[in-house]
């Protein structure tokens, strides 16, 4: 009998043990600690009851119980390329990478299965009908565009599920080799002829200058010269004058000196000896010389006499 009752005593303590171990561990399940920037999905008998945000927090046991996790942080899903035909029928390969936040985790738990999945099936059907109405050289050049279009539109379609489209941007566009060897061909002649119009036009600009430098050079040695010019013909005026400034002195002194008629019968031999000394001129000396020196002082009196009337004048 007292072993009977030492066996009921233990089974009663195990038993006692069981029971309080199960209640600690359902304690602990019901203790909810959230992260910084995350929140916790929380039902009640299968029904949405709240969502958690960061914090300590205390679930009620059995009755409720955490459904998800869900993270606040921008995130980034960067999709597979994608075969996508133009308006000129060139299929080219696009990925895409799409930037989107978790703003209502509430709608993004309950509102769309795989809502990554279902984000890139609608970025894929978007890229077609978007790139559908350009061609091959748009869509090349409008990047910046289907950027903006696609990032509207996909915000509006993922509004009801609780995420926000941050930005979307194609990574990388792909098309065909030969399209790609086009372009290239392309591209080299544009390069080539813009080198050729560059060359032209930098000859040509050289050729200009290289004119205008002759131009201007010739009109400097004109205006060199011509100021040479100017400047020995007023050099041989300025001479001249002098000359005949010193020669109208001179004849000045002589008729202040009052020449007697030696004199003047001696210049007159020297002017005569001046003409002589010319092997061009022919000289006939008359044979009476005393008359040539009586003409002689007979000018000198007559030219003295006009001197003489222009200074009483």
């Amino acid at each position: 009998m007292v072993s009977l009752l030492s066996a009921g005593g233990v089974f009663g303590i195990i038993a006692a043990c069981i029971i309080a171990l199960i209640i600690i561990i359902v304690l602990i399940r019901c203790i909810v600690i959230v992260p910084q920037a995350s929140t916790v999905i929380v039902q009640r008998l299968g029904k949405y009851r709240k969502t958690l945000s960061a914090g300590f927090h205390i679930l009620t046991p059995i009755i409720e119980s955490k459904v998800a996790v869900v993270s606040l942080k921008e995130k980034v899903a960067d999709f597979p390329p994608q075969p996508v035909i133009t308006k000129d029928n060139v299929t080219m390969q696009i990925d895409t990478v799409v930037y989107y936040q978790i703003t209502d985790p509430k709608l993004y738990t309950y509102g769309v299965e795989k809502p990554v999945q279902a984000i890139e099936n609608l970025t894929a059907t978007t890229l077609r009908n978007l790139l559908g109405d350009l061609e091959l050289d748009q869509t090349l050049t409008s990047r910046d565009t289907i950027n903006h279009k696609m990032r509207a539109i996909l915000d509006e379609a993922t509004d009801p599920w609780g995420i926000k489209i941050n930005r979307v941007e194609l990574k990388n566009i792909l098309p065909p080799r030969d399209i790609q060897e086009a372009m290239e061909k392309q591209m080299r002649a544009e390069r080539q002829k813009r080198e050729a119009i560059l060359t032209a036009d930098g000859q040509k600009q050289a050729a200009i200058l290289q004119a205008e430098g002759e131009k201007e050079s010739a009109i400097l040695r004109a205006e060199a010269k011509r100021v040479q010019m100017v400047t020995e013909a007023q050099g041989q005026a300025e001479a001249l004058l002098k000359v005949y400034e010193a020669q109208a002195q001179g004849m000045k002194m002589i008729n202040d000196a009052n020449p007697n008629a030696a004199y003047v019968t001696l210049k007159g031999f020297e002017a005569l000896e001046k003409v002589s000394m010319n092997p061009a001129t022919k000289l006939i000396i008359p044979s009476d010389i005393q008359n040539v020196t009586g003409l002689l002082a007979s000018m000198k009196e007559v030219v003295s006499d006009k001197q003489t009337q222009k200074s009483n004048k």
